[in-house]
């Protein structure tokens, strides 16, 4: 049995048991350029996104950035409601999917995988994100070589009633093998999806806005401890223990996101952005004022 594979049955038998600076005035070309693999990234909504400590104009609002594994792209939701990638400098835009209105879609992430012949499993290049339609939240997917396609809905199979097929939002996928982690509006729980060999999964804990790191190993997620918001780790691998990371926290700790090493996560709080290792060592610094979803470009 390989490590992921260990790993991967943990996470799943768990599951089943429990069933920066201020933004200075650059052009979004010279900034891109000189942004390094492993950059902390911030967007808000307008078309400036925070990238190497500068702001890059988009062109359009950009709204929940997530960057493809290799950091050759990123993906958003734009002002209009469309899910779009483009280059890193905010060039090559392309609409990938065009909302179809009366929705709201939010926070994508990418699925990507590596063809495995071994399994007889094809290579996927898929864009993962949630979709409220009529107050319903349902997560969805379609290839990011797509151009004004149309998203499909993911399935998340299950004995009937083990897994809830509404309500879902907040995906996050990681590593090479496709994992991903969600949360569930109406239970307030955190859920792990592995469709690698077979469809799998189920419930890990309470909280909500997961994101599973760069080895697959641990889940970071929110969870209210006190009248905060702190930011908890599970790792899968330590009999699924979970550590408060923000123990002494006297500010809301959100939307924690991972650095391509694993070592370092990045979360929103109200006046700012902060950074503090994975591993919880040490207490969050604050790197930059500016307010927004945090990503880090791989």
């Amino acid at each position: 049995m390989t490590t992921r594979t260990r790993t991967m049955a943990a996470a799943i038998a768990v599951a089943a048991a429990v069933t920066g600076t201020a933004l200075l005035g650059v052009s979004g070309a010279s900034a891109a350029a000189g942004a390094s693999h492993g950059t902390l990234t911030i967007s808000n909504g307008t078309k400036y996104v925070l990238i190497n400590g500068h702001k890059v104009n988009f062109g359009v609002p950009v709204r929940d950035l997530a960057w493809s594994p290799d950091g050759a792209k990123a993906a958003f939701v734009d002002g209009s409601g469309n899910l779009d990638i483009a280059n890193p400098d905010g060039s090559g835009r392309v609409v990938v999917a065009k909302n179809p209105g009366n929705q709201n879609w939010s926070h994508p992430t990418w699925q990507v995988t590596a063809k495995d012949t071994r399994y007889n499993i094809p290579a996927k290049d898929n864009l993962v994100f949630a979709a409220r339609a009529g107050g319903v939240s349902r997560l969805k997917y379609i290839s990011a070589k797509a151009v004004h396609g149309t998203p499909k809905t993911l399935s998340l199979n299950a004995d009937p009633g083990a897994l809830p097929q509404t309500g879902n939002v907040w995906p996050n996928a990681a590593g090479h093998y496709g994992t991903s982690v969600y949360a569930n509006v109406g239970n307030g729980a955190v859920y792990i999806r592995d469709d690698y060999l077979r469809q799998q999964g189920g419930k890990l804990t309470q909280g909500s806005q997961p994101a599973l790191s760069p080895n697959e190993e641990e889940v970071v997620f929110v969870r209210s401890v006190a009248g905060h918001d702190h930011v908890l780790v599970e790792d899968f691998t330590h009999g699924n223990h979970i550590k408060d990371l923000t123990p002494h926290a006297t500010t809301d700790y959100t939307e924690p996101a991972w650095s391509p090493d694993g070592k370092t996560l990045a979360v929103r709080t109200p006046s700012g952005t902060m950074t503090l290792p994975a591993d919880g060592t040490g207490h969050p610094v604050k790197v930059t004022s500016t307010v927004g979803l945090a990503a880090y470009r791989p």
